[in-house]
């Protein structure tokens, strides 16, 4: 209990609204959950007998938050236990059929027809889950146990994540590896329809035909301590802490003496040098990420790139061939509008490369080539280490194509890479100069709204920093490209309106200016982010907020800076949670 307990606690980042566990003793299901914080499980919990056991944390999908929606799911007979990350899309033509045939159900949810579905299969539970598993359409990782088989865990998992991990004496099935990181850093990923069965000392997987079949080992290089807080009030601030080195980590190894150097590219230089156009797809800040880069791709490679958000991309029926590569960023890897992007590219033949942090995840798997951004866990609900080494993954693929493609010489690249280089230590500096953007962000907290503008790679930026206070404070954010205030959203401005105002040091400086002067002419409170030495901007500013100087291309990852630390700050200042903003997950593995 204690074991699956700690598990639980361990995901809590991934946000959910209730909690579950199941652990079988002496031959019988003991079975506890409840609505709401893992606390209040913990509260209710009698259970300590046993070896082999199931927990779980529930986002709603299918049902509300309630103590009867919560899993574990028991069949008819409590004799199995099921949980389930996605969502089963026919499970309401099963529900007909097992409720027809007199079956009754105890939720609203679409995963207790599995806990149903599995019992009356009499049969061992991994050929029971396997032959389940070909009825059900959907995305789904399940788990179970049975208390007449009380040394084994069965899983199963199709386009959601489920990762093995391998102990000494136990083993291990969880949709992280942060869940049992410390017990084993040895893992196996699992591949797309398998089955896997885990006993205390045996681990088999097999395909849903029944046919047996092996994972990929992997060993896990990050530690238990990396996914604390390390004195930091706060997960994410201590992710914002971590930027420096997650940028310096991204970057190791990367340069050689014959240019760009990447994870996994399964992609020749001719395949590269075919390419005509290049897509983004990404969600939420990976998106504002693939924003930025197509500043940087279009300007080193000279290749037409556009940015799409991945839940609308199929939906468009985009023109896709072969010359198309396909970039999908994504943190978790698992990220379901990108993924079934990535899957309809793939069907149009087109080339595919995945920006990914987490190492065996689905995306990169099906990707054709791989950039991980190395930035180690990130638990915050909210990223900020994710997006800035997105970044500058997608400097280096930009450089990549463009080394590849004779754009640019080796030293041109270099060059370029050095810059990066000197982010880290930039950052360190930037970081230590954040007292006066605490102090503001208690005197915005109370704001009715706050408006952020930018151009050029300032546009993504406001974008991102409206994203984070509407994430962590709930309050009303925008983020607008600075030119087209004067074509509607400068009516949103009247007195005392805090308006955060991203200026570049590129051509874009004086017209960025000048649509400062146009809110500030409206009564607005105009907050500027402007590179050190910039003194133009104080005749316009109520508040400067400065960051270091750096190429135009590079400056989101200064600029972003502050205004994560004011999302955190004002949210904090208003009493709110901000590792677990309400109805967020960490990872979107639903359409």
């Amino acid at each position: 209990m204690d074991i699956v307990v700690d598990g639980l606690r361990r995901l809590e980042y991934r946000g959910y609204d209730s909690a579950g566990i199941a652990v079988i003793g002496d031959g019988e299901l003991l079975m506890e959950k409840r609505a709401g914080k893992l606390a209040n499980l913990e509260k209710a919990l009698t259970i300590h007998a046993g070896t082999t056991g199931i927990g779980h944390t529930r986002w709603a999908t299918h049902g509300g938050p309630t103590d009867r929606n919560a899993h574990p799911h028991l069949s008819a007979d409590n004799r199995i236990a099921v949980i389930h990350n996605g969502i089963i899309e026919n499970f309401a033509r099963l529900r007909a059929a097992l409720e027809a045939d007199g079956v009754e159900f105890a939720s609203d949810t679409d995963t207790e027809v599995v806990a149903h579905l599995l019992a009356m299969e009499n049969v061992p539970l991994p050929e029971a889950m396997r032959r389940v598993c070909l009825k059900l359409e959907g995305a789904f990782t399940l788990l179970a146990v049975a208390a007449d088989q009380p040394d084994m865990v069965v899983g199963a998992r199709r386009n959601s994540p489920l990762v093995v991990g391998r102990g000494d004496g136990e083993n291990f099935l969880a949709s992280d590896v942060t869940a049992f990181i410390d017990h084993t850093r040895e893992a196996i990923e699992l591949g797309q329809d398998q089955v896997v069965v885990i006993t205390p000392s045996s681990i088999e997987i097999m395909d849903f035909a029944g046919v047996p079949t092996t994972g990929t080992d992997f060993h896990i290089d990050w530690d238990a301590a990396a996914a604390e807080k390390g004195g930091f009030d706060h997960f994410m601030l201590k992710e914002i802490a971590d930027q420096p080195q997650a940028i310096a980590d991204t970057l190791l190894g990367r340069l050689t003496e014959n240019g760009i150097a990447l994870d996994e590219v399964r992609l020749s230089d001719q395949d590269l040098r075919d390419v005509e156009k290049v897509f983004i797809v990404a969600c939420g800040t990976a998106y504002h990420s693939g924003m930025v880069a197509k500043y940087a791709i279009e300007h080193w490679t000279r290749i037409p790139c556009e940015v799409e958000l991945a839940s609308e991309f199929r939906y468009r029926d985009p023109i896709l061939d072969r010359s198309t590569l396909v970039i999908a960023i994504s943190q978790s890897g698992e990220t379901m509008d990108t993924l079934m992007a990535l899957r309809h590219a793939k069907q149009q033949n087109a080339r595919v490369l995945a920006i990914c942090n987490t190492n065996g995840s689905t995306i990169p798997r099906e990707s054709d080539a791989v950039l991980y951004t190395h930035g180690g866990p990130e638990i915050a609900v909210a990223s900020t280490k994710a997006f800035l080494t997105q970044l500058v993954a997608c400097y280096l693929m930009g450089l990549y194509l463009a080394q590849v493609r004779g754009i640019m010489y080796p030293d041109e690249v270099g060059a370029v890479v050095q810059q990066l280089q000197q982010t880290p230590d930039l950052l360190r500096g930037l970081l230590d100069q954040m007292d006066g953007v605490r102090k503001l962000s208690r005197d915005l907290a109370s704001a009715r709204q706050v408006l952020f503008i930018g151009r050029h790679v300032g546009y993504p930026v406001a974008l991102e920093g409206a994203l984070k206070l509407k994430e962590l404070a709930y309050m009303h954010a925008e983020g607008f490209a600075a030119g087209e205030l004067k074509h509607g959203p400068i009516a949103l401005i009247d007195d005392g309106t805090p308006v955060i105002c991203v200026v570049p040091s590129s051509a874009m400086h004086d017209k960025v200016v000048s649509n400062i002067q146009e809110v500030r002419a409206r009564g607005a409170r105009t907050i500027i982010i402007a590179e050190e030495g910039d003194e133009s901007v104080e005749a316009y500013a109520d508040d400067v907020i400065r960051v270091p100087r750096v190429p135009t291309l590079l400056a989101p990852l200064m600029t972003t800076v502050p205004l994560q630390i004011l999302a955190c700050e004002i949210a904090t200042a208003r009493g709110y949670d901000v590792d677990q903003p309400r109805n967020l997950a960490k990872s979107v593995t639903v359409e």
